[in-house]
């Protein structure tokens, strides 16, 4: 076996080098393509993506200076400042998004940091959309060990921190924040149990070798992240980023593969940028391994192509939105939490009523 075969190999790994990743990314397009293909069958359906909706809970007027965001205080974009959603507004957005096919509700609000009132709300808005039967997933900026177990105890299926790219180009990017404060985040949320959603973005200026950086640091985390966004950068107006020349796709789709052969276990997520590839990119990037899209028209503050053009290519793909697969004891636990909630109801109402849960048929008249 030669030293690319077994770089291609799909062996999950925690020790990966910068030269391995570099020689992944590099190898003939066709080779590169070949290899993730093969690595996604062997741990996927090759014709199931996962969908999910993001919803802006929060927006505008965030203290951190990410200079790639428009949601950031620190840049004129002409962005307006929101203040938190009522939990009722995102319940009926959650039923809409499930409605369409998403099966995961993700929930994104402009915070350095959560305020501990305002995640109590949070917490409320993970148990009702949980209720609606969609996995969960949060991004709220910088997590505490004791948050992340709030969110854990909550029923919080996924939380989302990107590091946004190679610890090397970091300070060019954001100066607020520190690469070793999302790294802390993120040991917070692995530790409480939630599953990690990390992954970067790339056409940022950086050079080719950040972005096996970026990589290397996902990569090599204790455990791979369960979910890994790939977002191509989407020139805003206003913010530091907005003139910067448009990344050539074919190293988008390399990046796609190589995290791919390098996390064959995670999904790895078409994210921002898809309302500016067209058909054949998309398709391309399903190919080297993407099964994971947000789904419907926006991304936060950014277009995302509408949930109807998504359902056109996958049929004309013949992929298919993937469904949720529950273990046997995961459909007991939840049979288990109808019945006991359906006799709590039945109790509540027999009270309320002040008539026999039962009708007694030895009873005489």
């Amino acid at each position: 076996m030669s030293n690319l075969d077994y770089l291609n190999s799909g062996k999950v790994r925690n020790d990966w080098s910068l030269a391995e990743i570099e020689a992944i990314y590099n190898q003939p397009f066709n080779d590169l393509l070949f290899a993730a293909q093969l690595i996604h069958r062997q741990n996927f359906n090759p014709n199931e993506v996962q969908t999910s909706t993001l919803l802006s809970i929060k927006t505008g007027a965030c203290p951190e200076d990410c200079a790639y965001c428009p949601q950031s205080g620190h840049y004129n974009t002409g962005l307006s400042k929101e203040k938190l959603m009522a939990v009722q507004k995102v319940i009926e957005k959650a039923q809409q998004a499930k409605k369409n096919g998403a099966t995961r509700f993700c929930m994104g609000a402009a915070w350095r940091s959560p305020r501990e009132k305002d995640l109590d709300v949070v917490i409320e808005m993970v148990r009702q959309v949980k209720d609606l039967g969609l996995e969960t997933c949060v991004t709220l900026g910088m997590l505490t060990d004791e948050q992340a177990g709030k969110l854990a105890e909550a029923g919080l299926d996924y939380y989302n921190h990107n590091l946004d790219t190679s610890p090397e180009y970091y300070e060019q990017i954001i100066t607020t924040r520190s690469y070793e404060h999302r790294l802390d985040t993120l040991q917070n949320v692995r530790d409480a149990g939630i599953n990690v959603c990390s992954g970067g973005i790339i056409g940022m200026g950086e050079k080719i070798s950040d972005r096996y950086g970026l990589i290397k640091q996902l990569a090599n985390m204790p455990e791979h992240p369960q979910s890994v966004p790939i977002n191509m950068l989407v020139a805003v107006p206003g913010t530091p980023l907005g003139e910067v020349e448009k990344l050539d796709e074919f190293d988008f789709i390399r990046m796609i593969a190589t995290a791919r052969i390098v996390m064959p276990n995670s999904y790895v997520r078409l994210s921002a940028g898809r309302e500016d590839m067209n058909e054949q990119t998309q398709a391309l990037c399903y190919f080297a391994g993407a099964n994971s899209i947000f789904y419907g028209e926006k991304l936060l503050t950014t277009a995302n192509p509408e949930a109807e053009a998504d359902s056109i290519l996958f049929k004309r793909l013949g992929i298919q939105p993937e469904q949720r697969h529950h273990s046997k004891e995961q459909v007991e636990e939840e049979a288990a939490e109808i019945v006991a909630k359906g006799v709590a109801k039945a109790a509540e109402e027999t009270t309320s009523s002040k008539k026999p849960l039962f009708y007694d048929a030895t009873e005489v008249n």
